[in-house]
């Protein structure tokens, strides 16, 4: 039996119990963030993209741009998210997920509360929220409501600058006693990421590895669904 923390057990008191009954072994999925900026052949690169395997969610993340002109572009991206059942998801801004009616909403440490997200955007909203490499911050975004915890960076990526470099039993410690799934984050490539697929990553965040592959985006995905599609593989 694991040994819980004071913290653990008064946030969630009944997740003892849960540790020996669950075991989530469900196929990983991908979780697609949009490059630093698109133009608009990008929405082509996106569609190839979600057709070449399991891709779970697409995050439209442009740092740089105001609300008004990630709106202008979001349309085409949300339409092609939306033929493919494919979550629909809108970083940090809780307004402009509700202004385009977006499936949900990632928030960064700092960029606003679970509780509040969920108020705005209504309880079929799926709301994230980037825990770094903190079992504290993730035990406290799900006693918030939070559907799903971000974990990460796992390796070096030049997405965005990183300070917290979890170890990838991080992700098996939370699939086991929680509920919420769990997004493994930073540097991810088809090359890396079996070892956090088996560590018990829900999903694997993605950018970089998919977007700037020479092969295209579809190729990209393609390498990486043998990886994802079997745990113990």
């Amino acid at each position: 039996m694991t040994d819980f923390t004071d913290e653990e057990l008064a946030l969630d008191p009944g997740f003892a119990d849960r540790f020996e009954k669950h075991d989530r072994r469900a196929p990983c999925q991908l979780y697609l963030i949009s490059p630093p900026t698109i133009d608009e052949g990008f929405a082509d690169q996106l569609a190839a993209a979600l057709d070449a395997g399991p891709v779970a969610a697409f995050q439209l993340r442009l740092k740089g741009l105001d609300d008004h002109a990630i709106a202008a572009l979001a349309p085409p991206l949300q339409a092609i998210c939306a033929e493919r059942e494919v979550a629909f998801i809108i970083n940090d801004s809780m307004g402009l997920a509700k202004r385009l009616n977006a499936d949900g909403v990632h928030l960064g440490q700092g960029d606003g509360d679970p509780r509040d997200a969920r108020k705005l955007l209504g309880p079929s909203a799926q709301i994230g929220v980037t825990c770094h490499d903190s079992r504290h911050l993730a035990m406290e975004a799900a006693e918030a409501g939070a559907d799903y915890v971000a974990f990460g960076a796992f390796f070096p990526t030049t997405t965005k600058e990183t300070s917290h470099h979890p170890d990838p039993s991080i992700l098996g410690w939370w699939t086991t006693v929680f509920e919420p799934p769990c997004v493994a984050i930073g540097g991810i490539t088809p090359d890396n990421a079996r070892p956090l697929v088996e560590a018990g990553a829900d999903f694997l965040a993605v950018s970089g590895a998919v977007w700037n592959d020479p092969a295209g985006p579809a190729a990209a995905v393609a390498r990486f669904v043998p990886v994802m599609a079997n745990r113990n593989g």
